[in-house]
This record gives C-alpha cells, sequence and structure tokens, in this order.
C-alpha cells in the first residue's frame, strides 16, 4: 500500500510523496497521527522526549527510547532492537505528542522496559531490508500450498520479515485453535529461516491487508483507526436500516464499524420519541407504530385491522394520546391526529451547458432488421439449365394451378475430354 522504497532517496525524503511521511494523499500515512506540537518550542531548559513512535509493515507500531540522543524527525528509517538481532522501521512521531498516544495506549514512559534505538539505518541495512521484503511475496503463496497439504483450517494472510532477514513472522486466522507444530517443521526445512507464527482476529487481518469499502474510500481501520469496538445489530436497528448481512458486513465478513459512528446522534434523537412498541388506543381500534422518522419528529401509525393504510403523526400529538390513554380515555380515531405530507415537486435539470443526456445508454437498443437479399451462389453450386430460370418460384405457382403434376427434371450430365498419355 505504501510508496515504493518510501524513505531511500538523497537527502532522507520519500521517493513517491516527497513529505517526510507527513503526506496527507498518499499511503504513507498509513495509521499516522498528524503532530500539531510540532512548530512548538519547548521552554527553556527542558529536555525534549526521548521517546519515539516507529511505524512497520502494515501499521504495526510501537514505542523505542531514543538513548542515543539522535536527531531524529518523521520518515527517518531507524535501526531498532528486536528479538533476535535488530528491526528496521520508519519514525512517525516524535516530541510530545509520543508521551500522549504512550498515555493513550497504556504503555509506561517512566519504566525501562521501553526497546531502544540502536542508530539511522545505513545503506546496507535497507538494501537488505528490501532483499527480505521482496521475499514475502512468493512465501506466502508456497506457505498456503504447505498449509493446505497438511490439511489445517487455517488461513495465511500476511508474511512479515524482521529487518535484518533473520526471522519471519506469519499472520494467520482460524475459527478454532491450530496445532501447527507439524507446519513449522515444514516452513523452516522450505525457507530456511526462523518461523514465528501470529494468530489475528478478522478485523486485524483486513486492517493489515487494506482494501476499499462500499463508501469508496480505503478501509477505516487500515488509515486512521487504531482500536476495534464491539458492534451489534441493535445498532442498525436504532438506525432503522435493513438487517441484511450482505450490506452490514465489511470485507473482514464482521458488522462494519462505521455503524458506530453515528448511532450517539440517533440515540440522542430517539429520546423525545415515545418508545417504538407504543400502543395507541381509539374508538376505531388499537394502533400500533410502523416506522419512525427521526430527523423530522414524525411516526407512521396503522390500526390491526387494517396495515395497509398508514397515518403519519407528530411526536407531540402520540405523547397527547399516550397521555389521554393513561387516564383510560379513548380518542376518535387517527385521523383527527393526522397530518398531510405534501409531496415535494420534483426538479427538473436543464441541460445548459449542451452535453449528451447520462441515461442515453439506458435506452435499449433498436434491433437490426434481417438483410432479406440473396447470398450469391458458391462456387459448388449446382449448374442450372440454361433455358429455365433460376428462381423456381413462378414455376410452383404455375404447376399449383395445374392440374397435372410437373414432370421430373432431367439431370445435365457434364462431360469433360481428357487427354490420355
Amino acid at each position: 500500500m505504501a510508496c515504493t522504497s518510501c524513505s531511500t532517496s538523497d537527502g532522507g525524503a520519500p521517493k513517491g510523496c516527497k513529505n517526510n511521511g507527513t503526506c496527507g494523499t498518499d499511503s504513507c500515512n498509513k495509521l499516522t497521527v498528524f503532530d500539531w506540537l510540532s512548530n512548538m518550542s519547548l521552554p527553556n531548559g527542558d529536555a525534549p522526549f526521548d521517546c519515539v513512535e516507529v511505524r512497520f509493515k502494515n501499521g504495526r507500531k510501537e514505542f523505542y527510547r531514543n538513548t542515543e540522543k539522535l536527531t531524529l524527525s518523521m520518515g527517518d528509517i531507524v535501526a531498532t532492537v528486536a528479538s533476535p538481532g535488530h528491526d528496521i522501521g520508519i519514525v512517525t512521531l516524535t516530541g510530545e505528542l509520543v508521551k500522549i498516544q504512550m498515555k493513550k495506549k497504556g504503555a509506561n514512559y517512566l519504566g525501562n522496559e521501553i526497546p531502544k534505538i540502536y542508530r539511522k539505518a545505513s545503506q546496507k541495512d535497507i538494501d537488505i531490508w528490501s532483499t527480505a521484503r521482496d521475499r514475502e511475496e512468493p512465501m506466502k503463496v508456497r506457505a498456503r500450498e504447505l498449509a493446505i497439504a497438511q490439511k489445517l483450517e487455517m488461513k495465511i494472510s500476511d508474511i512479515e520479515f524482521q529487518g535484518d532477514g533473520s526471522k519471519a513472522t506469519f499472520y494467520y486466522t482460524a475459527n478454532d485453535r491450530i496445532d501447527f507444530r507439524a507446519l513449522i517443521k515444514d516452513f523452516a526445512k522450505e525457507f530456511s529461516t526462523r518461523i514465528e507464527m501470529k494468530q489475528v482476529g478478522f478485523r486485524q487481518e483486513a486492517a493489515r491487508l487494506g482494501g476499499i469499502g462500499s463508501c469508496g474510500r480505503e478501509l477505516c481501520c487500515s488509515t486512521w483507526l487504531t482500536d476495534f469496538r464491539s458492534v451489534n445489530t441493535s445498532a442498525a436497528r436504532y438506525q432503522q436500516l435493513s438487517l441484511n448481512p450482505q450490506k452490514l458486513a465489511g470485507q473482514c465478513g464482521k458488522l462494519k464499524c462505521c455503524l458506530n459512528y453515528e448511532l450517539d446522534t440517533y440515540m440522542d434523537a430517539l429520546k423525545d420519541f415515545p418508545d417504538f412498541e407504543t400502543k395507541l388506543v381509539t374508538e376505531k381500534g388499537d394502533a400500533i407504530c410502523q416506522k419512525q422518522d427521526i430527523f423530522k419528529g414524525l411516526m407512521w401509525f396503522a390500526y390491526t385491522n387494517n396495515f395497509a393504510n398508514w397515518h403519519v403523526l407528530k411526536i407531540e400529538q402520540v405523547k397527547e394520546i399516550v397521555a389521554e390513554n393513561k387516564l383510560k380515555n379513548k380518542v376518535s380515531s387517527l385521523e383527527d391526529y393526522a397530518i398531510e405530507i405534501v409531496a415535494e415537486p420534483e426538479k427538473n435539470f436543464n441541460n445548459a451547458m449542451g452535453q449528451e443526456s447520462l441515461t442515453r445508454f439506458d435506452q435499449p437498443k433498436p434491433k437490426k432488421k434481417p438483410n432479406k437479399k440473396r447470398k450469391p451462389a458458391g462456387e459448388n453450386a449446382i449448374v442450372a439449365n440454361n433455358n429455365k430460370p433460376a428462381n423456381n418460384n413462378n414455376n410452383n405457382r404455375q404447376n399449383s394451378n395445374d392440374k397435372k403434376p410437373a414432370e421430373p427434371r432431367k439431370p445435365i450430365i457434364i462431360t469433360k475430354n481428357v487427354d490420355k498419355k
């Protein structure tokens, strides 16, 4: 998803976006954070915060301590501590904002367990890192073949090599627990490297792989969403969405995370509404709610003996009828309270620019008329009699009028003289 060799050009600027990882239009900013404190200077005598945020493949981020007092900025490639060896990553955040991020993630920035940064990556480190990254895709194909051969119900979604190429981490998804001890032996024999297996959830898999959602934009989980909250079908019910699993599910197969975005707004609006299960008692019969319009403050009711006719009431009128019913009084009918909704006039947009209609391709194409002309006779056609026309339609008409049957034609024999030597 990111730029090719994003930070390997001269001067430390990325080849893809030229903004040292701070771009807002390219995929170099995957799960990045805008440093809004970068232009602010520290008070006199205060040392800058010595921890930085480093991003690895597909949005994996870790915090590291800058013990060597290196001058680091966003987009720098650094060599960090790993087990075993070292790893290569890109600095995504520096300064005081890292402390806020560590508090948000629950990391103890005062402890000694935070790993450290060795140095800025040299060209040799970057070459080894790029070579290891090129091995990941063909290795993933072969790893899936080995997993299928052992009939394991698991999916290997991604492979991540360590920066020095000494270890490969296999990310997989599975519904149940998998015994992959024999599979690790096959991997070690096939790839000749240290193997580590990590199981991830389906949402984490979609975040690592990325993709385009039904809205036409890149997935939220792969660009800016860092925490995955549980999504229930009640969120779709409160927003009056169709409970269609194909429309409510994302690429991960779970309910879309965006169902929670506007849920709080709907919940606040529903506080002023009567309960959806409210039953109105009238002299004409009982009526139950069929539909709500949260933004316009309307409710549709229908009698239990006639669900075909719906009556539109405002929420104030519904509360008035409910108050009368609590006093054990029946209103006459819903028609006395119903309002008429005036249909909005249809908007006809004029073609001011002289452009063609957008629906010109929707009309069916006219069918072509069959060609009634006769095709010319081929080379192998039967030789017709010179005295009689080739078209026999007139002869057939004459024969149909005569009582006597037509005489059969005599075959015409054509002979050729062949010289015999």
